[in-house]
């Protein structure tokens, strides 16, 4: 299993500035983590943006949008952000992008959520269109007459017709968030993984993994990667820490998303979600994990005691 973390504040209890979370990202390269994780929330930074910033600080470690609302830019906009995030890494981006919540859209955007599975279809295919573009631009000389590689998509949502050609650049693998049947399918027809939250092993085992499995099977492909998000605090005082995530996390059972991954398995509460407790304990939970399918861990660190993230971050090193 891949080993990786959020280097951005996922709660709004303890915002990061920029310097911050490319310290953090640095530290995580440091302990030899897999990945870097960077949410996009109100009370955190633009993730690309982020990223971008950070693949100028570090060398080696995948970087990681969890994730970038949909609705927050078109996908030609999306394409090129995430075109030049990757030529600033290196070649290091995974673009995790989601529907989000009706909420969000709505609330947040202004725009309807209804038909989220097409919107999403068409969003992917934008992408796609605009990564072959890019391609085709790095291997033409940048692209025919030399103003980049072209776009011509017409969609009952989308229409692009452009051009892309961003230097140094390569198209980026493309994450979705998905969680629900009907975007695991997707998932697995179309992406590199999906990324979860709010599951637990039991979730992962009997829903997530094998609907992935069994899209991506009838699609002639691989089975994605499995991108398990989950707080975790290496402590003693287990009940204390439990007590901690309840407080923290408890908002996402109200969440119809998060609430139904709750109910798939075993937990019966995101405080049953989350990792807490000693490291062999973790130990054992995380291969529990791994049975279940999930490839890699993008561990949220959360405070518990005044050595939780030195102690979390040693276990996570070890892990690696």
């Amino acid at each position: 299993m891949r080993i990786g973390m959020f280097v951005a504040e996922t709660s709004h209890r303890n915002p990061r500035t920029v310097a911050d979370t490319i310290e953090s990202a640095r530290r995580a390269e440091r302990l030899g983590l897999a990945t870097a994780w960077v949410p996009h929330v109100p009370w955190s930074l633009d993730a690309l943006t982020s990223l971008a910033l950070i693949g100028q600080q570090t060398s080696r470690i995948e970087l990681g949008t969890a994730v970038v609302p949909i609705w927050s830019r078109h996908p030609y906009a999306m394409a090129q952000q995430a075109l030049t995030t990757q030529a600033a890494s290196n070649g290091r981006l995974l673009l995790g992008i989601g529907p989000s919540h009706q909420v969000v859209a709505e609330n947040w955007y202004g725009v309807p959520y209804e038909g989220v599975i097409g919107h999403m279809r068409e969003y992917i295919d934008v992408l796609e269109a605009c990564f072959a573009a890019q391609e085709a631009a790095n291997t033409q000389d940048h692209g025919p007459g030399g103003y980049g590689g072209s776009i011509d998509y017409i969609g009952e949502r989308f229409s692009t017709r452009a051009l892309i050609d961003v230097p140094g650049s390569t198209s980026a693998p493309i994450y979705l968030a998905a969680l629900a049947p009907m975007m695991l399918k997707l998932a697995g027809e179309r992406s590199a993984g999906t990324i979860t939250w709010m599951g637990d092993e039991r979730t992962h085992a009997e829903h997530v993994v094998p609907l992935l499995e069994r899209a991506a099977r009838g699609a002639g492909r691989p089975t994605p990667r499995v991108i398990a998000g989950l707080p975790i605090a290496v402590c003693d005082d287990q009940a204390r820490a439990r007590d901690v995530a309840e407080t923290m996390f408890g908002v996402y059972r109200n969440i119809p998303a998060y609430s139904r991954m709750l109910e798939r398995g075993e937990a019966q509460s995101p405080a049953d979600v989350a990792l807490v407790g000693t490291e062999a304990q973790l130990t054992h939970r995380i291969e529990a994990f791994g049975s279940a399918g999930v490839t890699d861990l993008c561990a949220f660190v959360f405070h518990v005691s005044d050595d939780t993230r030195v102690r979390t971050e040693a276990f996570l090193e070890s892990l690696c």
